[in-house]
């Protein structure tokens, strides 16, 4: 799909990713293929990864340190992280809708609502943690809101970064052919995904269900509803209530028993 043909169906969208990192191959490898290469190709989205070292003002680029009060590992140093941002701040426009957000798992739970936020900005900047940590008055004197993917420690933020910059761009006009693409996705629409299928309609004795091959649209869509929420119910109870209650069932309609005429009696 062309550039020229995106540009003519989808507004031009301003929004990019400052990623701060020590490691920004990691980075750039997730975010140069795939559909997510694409939608930078075509103009949908930018990214940029900041080197923190390049930030550093010893001769040794150091970032990090031992912690007040003792422990193991390193800390990452306030300096270079400020540093950083400021030197990405002046590059934003007047007006712009951003935020900052540092990748930790005592952050608020990334999910597809917060998604649907950062996908509405102008730049999301993201702080890559390292080491055991970051320097606290870095996430203060940068304004960052921390965010988690998960009850789960990784090496460092780069992980995590990419699975925020994969959920938000998806949302991004252009990238995806169709909303239709993320719009039906699992927990995009409340629930877990309906079962998919394709060829061989036979595989290993099990078969496509004939509902799919009806043609029937309705029955289709029906089917893949319940599907859906049964899935929802069995894996993913939480989801399922809340669901439920954002879409009580309609009560059934009762057939108003007919009244005798005086004619009829």
């Amino acid at each position: 799909m062309s550039a020229g043909f995106l540009s003519a169906r989808y507004p031009v969208c301003s929004m990019k990713f400052e990623i701060m990192t020590l490691f920004p191959e990691l980075l750039d490898g997730f975010l140069s293929y795939s559909i997510l290469g694409r939608g930078v190709k075509s103009g949908c989205f930018s990214y940029e990864c900041h080197q923190i070292r390049d930030f550093s003002e010893n001769k040794h680029r150091n970032v990090d340190d031992t912690p007040y009060g003792g422990g193991a590992g390193m800390v990452m140093a306030a300096p270079p992280i400020v540093s950083c941002f400021e030197d990405i701040q002046r590059s934003f426009g007047e007006g712009e809708r951003y935020r900052v957000i540092y990748l930790s798992p005592r952050g608020r739970l990334f999910d597809q609502k917060m998604a649907e936020e950062f996908a509405s900005l102008d730049r999301l900047v993201m702080l890559c943690g390292h080491y055991e940590g970051v320097d606290e008055r870095a996430i203060r004197a940068i304004g960052a809101e921390e965010v988690s993917i998960g009850d789960f420690v990784l090496s460092g933020g780069e992980t995590a970064a990419c699975v925020v910059a994969d959920a938000v761009a998806r949302l991004i006009p252009g990238v995806l052919s169709e909303p239709i693409c993320h719009e039906e996705e699992s927990i995009a629409s409340g629930l877990l995904e309906y079962p998919q299928y394709t060829r061989p309609y036979d595989f290993r004795g099990e078969a496509v269900p004939e509902v799919l091959l009806s043609g029937h649209h309705e029955k289709i869509a029906a089917w893949r509803q319940e599907m859906a929420l049964a899935l929802t119910k069995e894996r993913r109870p939480d989801l399922y209530e809340a669901y439920m209650l954002a879409h009580p069932p309609k009560p059934k309609k009762t057939k108003r028993k007919k009244t005798e005429t005086p004619e009829e009696v």
